[in-house]
């Protein structure tokens, strides 16, 4: 028997960087998302020059209709579970129930080297995050909380306001490595396949691939067993590039970044110019094309919720039009 594929759903981001217009262009980025179709609107969670994540989120609840409103991804070393779920659940009431809860480990070392915040072993950030998961799933079920764990106590703790959502807001992971894939896909509503970053918080190349996506697919599958029908997975496209020629293209950027021209990818293992064009991160291609390669994702892989960043919302919004409803 055939499952029928998950609906495409489409997110838009943007964090009120100076590229996207700065912080004063910010509400009106998520209305022309709005416009454009977008499903959601989601905010990522750095120190560096963007907007506050959560008190833009409660600016979006009130200046959007339609749109959902997301973080992608909250890291948790920032914010005490107990603080954050009043923060969340408040928003969720505000937006009248549009709110997406992404969470993560906290990835970026330069954003706790610069605040003073400890950048802790990848093994106590996991912990935090596992932690904090329990926390939030009963404080934003509007539940009392009560837990004793390493890193976080909790006692007789009752989530208000309770959220407009029943019988919580969904929660989104972000995940790279195995264990926090598999943590993803015991807790998570919606888990986000992502390449494991380097030290510096480049992109392995190595791990954008489409192989490596369905290998954490798998991962996911395994974990969860019986609700991994209940999971919505999703991606993120790093780069748009419309086109007439893909392949001279995908050969122009990766002689680029072989180059270490690209800020933000790193080459860790040697590829091709269908490594790229076969990439679910890289859309290079006429517009029908990289609806084609969507497609094509979706049936390889089961992602059906794609992200796109701000800058490129016009180029992908025809693309988007070819596939709303799908």
């Amino acid at each position: 028997m055939t499952t029928e594929p998950r609906k495409f759903r489409f997110a838009a981001g943007g964090a009120g960087n100076a590229d996207e217009g700065g912080a004063r262009k910010f509400v009106k980025l998520a209305q022309e998302a709005e416009e454009l179709g977008f499903d959601t609107f989601a905010i990522p969670d750095r120190l560096d020059a963007q907007v506050g994540p959560l008190a833009a989120l409660g600016a979006l609840a009130v200046s959007t209709d339609k749109i959902r409103l997301a973080t992608s991804m909250l890291a948790m070393p920032f914010r005490h579970p107990a603080v954050l779920a009043k923060e969340l659940t408040t928003i969720d009431v505000l937006s009248k129930g549009r709110l997406e809860v992404g969470l993560g480990l906290g990835a970026f070392k330069e954003d706790f080297d610069q605040s003073g915040i400890e950048f802790e072993s990848p093994d106590r950030r996991f912990q935090r995050l596992d932690e904090g998961l329990m926390v939030l799933d009963a404080l934003l079920r509007g539940q009392e909380a009560e837990f004793e764990g390493e890193v976080f106590r909790v006692k007789e703790l009752k989530g208000y306001p309770r959220p407009r959502q029943g019988p919580r807001p969904p929660i989104a992971i972000g995940a790279g490595a195995r264990r926090t894939l598999e943590l993803a896909a015991r807790r998570a509503d919606v888990v986000s396949i992502n390449p494991r970053s380097s030290a510096e918080g480049k992109l392995r190349i190595s791990d954008m691939s489409m192989d490596a996506v369905k290998n954490k697919v798998e991962i996911v599958k395994a974990a969860a067993g019986e609700r991994f029908a209940d999971i919505e997975l999703s991606w993120s496209i790093a780069t748009i590039v419309i086109t007439d020629d893909r392949e001279q293209v995908a050969d122009f950027a990766l002689k680029a970044i072989e180059r270490g021209l690209s800020a933000s990818i790193e080459i860790d293992k040697e590829v091709t110019i269908d490594d790229v064009l076969g990439s679910p991160y890289l859309a290079i291609g006429t517009f029908d094309e990289i609806a084609d390669q969507v497609r094509a994702t979706r049936a390889a892989t089961g992602m059906s919720y794609v992200g796109v960043i701000p800058t490129q919302m016009e180029a992908f919004a025809p693309v988007l039009e070819q596939l709303k409803g799908e």
